[in-house]
């Protein structure tokens, strides 16, 4: 049998529950990968709120990102056998696939090798990919820029920092209070501004020599982007990756700012191939060179954690990347 993390009814972790089905068997197109470490995100926190861009359809289940062995595939899978270490990155819905279990069946197109442990290899993934797509591919942040980092602690903020290191830019974190500050200069930031405690605007102008900012990586949204906007300067851009705070998002007109604001998902570039190809090779690229090594916050061992580790991750209190293994 296959344990999996389900739940019945939108709300807080404890919703979910722990039960029992039969291993899945993969159709076309499809692998079933048995399972050493999941990495948590906050979209299956909002999902399971019901809070995610897509609605969620009940029973449900939960996970976009994993790491393991191909236990099997489907007809028309050539790429992958059973006995391959693999990582499981965001390319489906999780109305359709999800991997928190001890089995995942998913489509074998969201699948990466994974040279390195389950749990690095379940950590890794999701955040390089979310700071690619939306920094490096559009081509977003140029080396010298200054790129202010919003939930910088979280594991998308870090990559989104050792990215722009990578490529030669400025990162800076922001953080609600100093109290991360230190966490956040080790993990690469250039500069640390504590939104709670100083103006965002004001220590932006002083970091950039009055410039202003080149980009703005965003997991928030809502009211705080026009006071963002006021940070950046003249023809500078906005890029939007995410809705942490759950309200309405109005692009600032009050002064008609030359300014870009766009927004993305990552299933644009996940679900496709050649897209993901350069992705993949670049991610791939900087865990060789040991620029991109994920900071993993905490290990929960066992399902059974799965309500204690959506505790923790909704805590706010981590840095870096939380993982479950089954």
């Amino acid at each position: 049998m296959n344990r999996v993390v389900r739940f019945t009814e939108l709300g807080g972790p404890e919703v979910l529950t722990v039960v029992e089905e039969p291993v899945p068997q993969p159709g076309p197109g499809e692998a079933v990968v048995a399972v050493e470490a999941i990495g948590l995100n906050r979209a299956e926190s909002m999902f399971r709120r019901g809070e995610y861009i897509e609605p969620t359809r009940l029973p449900a289940g939960l996970g976009y990102e994993a790491a393991g062995t191909v236990a099997a595939v489907g007809a028309g899978v050539d790429r992958w056998s059973a006995g391959d270490p693999v990582s499981i990155v965001p390319a489906f819905s999780m109305n359709d696939h999800t991997v928190y279990g001890d089995h995942a069946l998913v489509p074998a197109r969201a699948l990466v090798p994974r040279p390195v442990d389950a749990v690095t290899g379940a950590a890794t993934w999701m955040p390089f990919l979310v700071a690619y797509a939306g920094l490096l591919e559009p081509r977003v942040l140029q080396p010298g820029d200054h790129v202010l980092v919003t939930a910088a602690s979280s594991s998308v903020g870090l990559a989104a920092i050792a990215t722009a290191n990578r490529i030669g830019a400025v990162p800076i974190a922001t953080s609600r209070s100093h109290a991360k500050a230190q966490a956040l200069l080790d993990a690469g930031a250039a500069h640390v501004v504590a939104t709670g405690e100083e103006d965002l605007v004001v220590r932006c102008r002083e970091i950039t020599g009055g410039r202003g900012l080149d980009v703005v990586f965003d997991a928030v949204a809502g009211p705080a982007v026009e006071t963002m906007a006021d940070a950046v300067r003249p023809d500078g851009t906005i890029v939007i990756h995410g809705r942490l705070s759950g309200e309405p998002t109005i692009f600032p007109t009050a002064t008609l700012p030359d300014l870009v604001v766009r927004s993305f998902t990552l299933f644009a570039m996940t679900r496709d191939a050649e897209r993901l190809r350069r992705a993949a090779a670049f991610v791939a690229a900087g865990m060789r060179g040991g620029d991109f090594a994920p900071q993993v916050d905490r290990v929960f061992d066992g399902l059974d954690q799965v309500v204690a580790a959506h505790e923790h991750l909704e805590s706010n209190a981590q840095v870096g990347k939380i993982v479950l293994r089954p």
